[in-house]
């Protein structure tokens, strides 16, 4: 058809142009191209595309004057370059006889002259001097113009191409549409894209849209992989906007290969969660992805955490490590060539390997270009709000019309008093701060007493343990010492908790020693260490536990949940009850621990821990039985909560779930009221909290003797995907040691759709003793480094 015809004569054109633009300019090329330009301009050569249908034919004719020969012909493979005739053993025959040339000049003539045979010369003339082998140089301004065209070429063909589906129209704002215009044409183009919007700005509901329109247009059902606490959430995404997809916890990931039928689009909610490609999860998921060849959109207002890999972790779910990419980190080649790279990493330059060798900014800003739609805050007001002159507030316009202002974040302090002889004055102290500092925590760096002499003749299994030991080692050090100072800061009944727990899980070793028994070795995940991802003790008994087996019939067994002051030899005799109920656990095939005989270590470990244990209890026999009634820090929050925000609804953040569950047994007892509730990473449903803590952000009816929540106590779980904003107040009750933690936490209430004309965001730090506090971490870091170093 003409259209098809068409269409091949575009394409011939197009690949015309990619092989100029991607070829390799040089002075022999570029004299070459003018002096064809030069012939087709004055007629000595003229070229046609030949459209009615393909051609895979190679015909040469050439004419002189002859009398026997005057056409000679050469059909044959080769396309006449030198490689061609001289390298390639390309077959050619030369055809001189005057009936065969005839015909195949008869043959030429009649596809030449054929009426849909075009002749392009003037085009092809036009394309190469607009190329690079122009002679007129090229104005910078054009260029720039040029440069910034194809930069926001995604941005600006989106919109002409996609439109949202219906359900979206009208909930969404200008800067959120754009987004999802782009994102679709950026999976139509490719296989993955990454949402990167700073917190509270929809990306949830962006990603929603973006499923509903590549179902509509085919793509079938989708996958959304989130953390556990956000799977409720999702659903009711899916099911409000009539999506067909599933809701899988990366917890469960597993099970995505037992889905029925192909999955072509997959959702991975923060992202962030699977920076680390030596995860299960991350394999697992891998694995998914490549057998279904699914496109991917990730979802994160974090996706880089400490190092840039944490970038290329995420993209290598679904992209190629050695695949050329296109673009290449110009800052790392300027300390080496390609070739150099090359040889030693046997990948493209263009690569997601040349990337992670590169520690420049700017090299990494390049590549996030092809796969990243991210907008801060600043640049939503500078490019899609307005502002109100009586209000001086900026605003963004609703569908409906509807203004929507962004509440101005006012920070403020509230400090409780240390007074000589109190509780806190107790433990925020140099005294305490040293004590920590000596601990020697052995369980943390077992592979440092392992006997090497017994290591050398151990079974091949217990060799393996035992090196697994000394490579978590030192690391692990560190992170156990941060993680009692940030439960110290985080409230006194907190702290004293973990001490005593510590002390005891010590005293647990020194029992199975003491008696010859296997060690049960626990996690040596420094995960679980990191308040960001998990807001237990890592010290606590009850995580190595089912409910049947957490308790003896003698109540010695029992879990540590109040800090009470007890002796050191009453935790002795609490310790051989533990050990007997981990034997009970592991006979019953529940595999809580590795276990490892005690006879691999030196004596020096048994020291150790029971020098520790000692160090430990002193501190808590020196602060006495924690009293709430006489808790400084609890009395700041509850006048906070009672008379400066007594009205409002109130998030209060706190780094552990000990300090959570202490915050709300004490506040609804002081308040005697039934609006207060507490989420950590063991809360069932958080959704289901959250929506009675802030229906309106959450389209959510409160059925008949449902029970309003005010104040909502939350660990860091709640940092991440929920819609808080009924609420205005923020408490961080204790502080976490990255900024991006206090930015997160803002974030649940800071939102689009907030109402209120300000977001109020409390920090709760001592009003004496700071000093103290300060050098409390200045002496924790430099123990820190000093283990890092190790």
């Amino acid at each position: 058809s003409p259209k098809a015809m068409k269409q091949r004569e575009t394409r011939l054109v197009e690949s015309f142009k990619q092989q100029l633009i991607f070829g390799m300019p040089d002075n022999s090329s570029e004299s070459g191209l003018r002096r064809l330009v030069r012939q087709l301009r004055t007629g000595k050569v003229k070229v046609k595309v030949f459209l009615p249908y393909p051609l895979h034919a190679k015909l040469y004719l050439t004419y002189n004057d002859h009398p026997s020969a005057p056409v000679k012909a050469f059909v044959g493979s080769s396309n006449l370059t030198g490689p061609g005739l001289s390298e390639q053993g390309e077959l050619n025959v030369d055809v001189t006889d005057s009936d065969a040339t005839a015909k195949l000049r008869a043959w030429f003539e009649e596809r030449w002259n054929d009426p849909f045979c075009r002749d392009i010369s003037d085009l092809l003339a036009q394309i190469i001097e607009e190329s690079w082998v122009r002679e007129e140089p090229v104005s910078p301004y054009l260029v720039y113009l040029k440069i910034a065209y194809h930069l926001a070429f995604e941005a600006l063909e989106a919109p002409r191409e996609y439109r949202l589906p219906r359900l979206f129209e009208e909930k969404v704002l200008a800067f959120q549409r754009d987004a999802i215009l782009r994102l679709r044409r950026m999976l139509h183009t490719g296989r993955v894209a990454l949402v990167g919007d700073v917190v509270g700005m929809g990306k949830t509901l962006t990603a929603a849209a973006v499923a509903k329109m590549l179902q509509e247009d085919g793509m079938g059902k989708c996958v959304v992989c989130c953390p556990p606490k956000l799977k409720s959430m999702w659903e009711g995404y899916l099911q409000r906007y009539d999506i067909n997809g599933l809701v899988v916890p990366y917890s469960q990931v597993k099970r995505l290969f037992e889905i029925q039928g192909r999955t072509h689009f997959i959702i991975l909610d923060e992202s962030h969660n699977l920076r680390n490609r030596e995860t299960l999860a991350w394999t697992d998921l891998r694995d998914f992805i490549v057998d279904q060849d699914a496109k991917v959109l990730l979802l994160s207002a974090t996706p880089y955490n400490k190092h840039y890999e944490d970038l290329s972790n995420q993209l290598r779910l679904v992209l190629d490590e050695k695949a050329d990419l296109g673009v290449r980190p110009e800052a790392l080649f300027r300390t080496m060539t390609e070739d150099q790279f090359f040889m030693r990493f046997q990948a493209s330059p263009r690569s997601l390997v040349a990337f992670e060798h590169s520690e420049s900014p700017d090299d990494w800003r390049d590549l996030l270009k092809l796969f990243m739609v991210r907008r801060t805050r600043g640049y939503i007001i500078k490019n899609y709000a307005g502002f109100d002159e009586d209000h001086q507030r900026y605003y963004l316009t609703l569908s409906t019309g509807v203004r929507s202002y962004f509440p101005k974040r006012i920070p403020k302090t509230i400090t409780f008093p240390i007074t000589p002889g109190d509780q806190y004055s107790k433990l925020f102290n140099a005294q305490v701060v040293d004590t920590i500092n000596r601990l020697r925590l052995p369980r943390y760096g077992l592979g440092g007493y392992v006997d090497e002499a017994k290591w050398s003749i151990a079974p091949k299994d217990d060799q393996e343990l035992l090196d697994n030991l000394s490579q978590a080692g030192h690391r692990l050090l560190g992170y156990c010492r941060t993680n009692l100072f940030k439960r110290l800061e985080s409230s006194g009944h907190c702290f004293l908790l973990s001490l005593e727990r510590h002390a005891l899980r010590n005293l647990v070793y020194v029992y199975a020693i003491d008696h010859g028994l296997d060690l049960p070795i626990g996690t040596q995940d420094s995960s679980l260490l990191d308040t960001a991802v998990s807001d237990i003790d890592v010290d606590s008994l009850a995580q190595f536990f089912d409910a049947d087996v957490t308790e003896e019939p003698d109540g010695e067994g029992e879990e540590l949940t109040d800090p009470v002051l007890i002796s050191l030899g009453d935790l002795q005799k609490r310790a051989a009850s533990i050990y007997d109920t981990y034997v009970q656990s592991r006979k019953k095939g529940r595999k809580q621990f590795k276990w490892i005989p005690a006879k691999y270590f030196t004596k020096q470990l048994r020291e150790d821990l029971l020098a520790d244990a000692q160090e430990l209890m002193g501190i808590v026999c020196n602060a006495g039985t924690w009293d709430a009634t006489c808790d400084e820090k609890l009395d700041t929050l509850y006048q906070l909560l009672t008379e400066y925000e007594g009205k409002s609804k109130v998030l209060v953040f706190t780094q552990f779930a000990d300090t959570a569950r202490y915050l709300e047994e004490q506040l609804t007892r002081r308040l005697h009221l039934r609006d207060v509730e507490a989420v950590t990473a063991e809360t069932g449903n958080p959704t289901d909290i959250v929506r009675r803590f802030s229906p309106t952000s959450n389209q959510y009816e409160m059925h008949p003797g449902e029970r309003a929540v005010r104040v909502l106590i939350a660990t860091e779980v709640l940092s991440e995907g929920q819609n808080c904003q009924d609420a205005n107040v923020v408490v961080n009750f204790d502080l976490p040691w990255a900024i991006i933690r206090l930015i997160q936490r803002a974030g649940r209430v800071d939102r689009i759709g907030q109402e209120n004309a300000e977001v109020r965001v409390y920090s709760c730090l001592p009003a004496d003793g700071v000093e103290n506090l300060i050098r409390l971490r200045t002496r924790l870091l430099g123990r820190l480094k000093e283990n890092l170093e190790v």
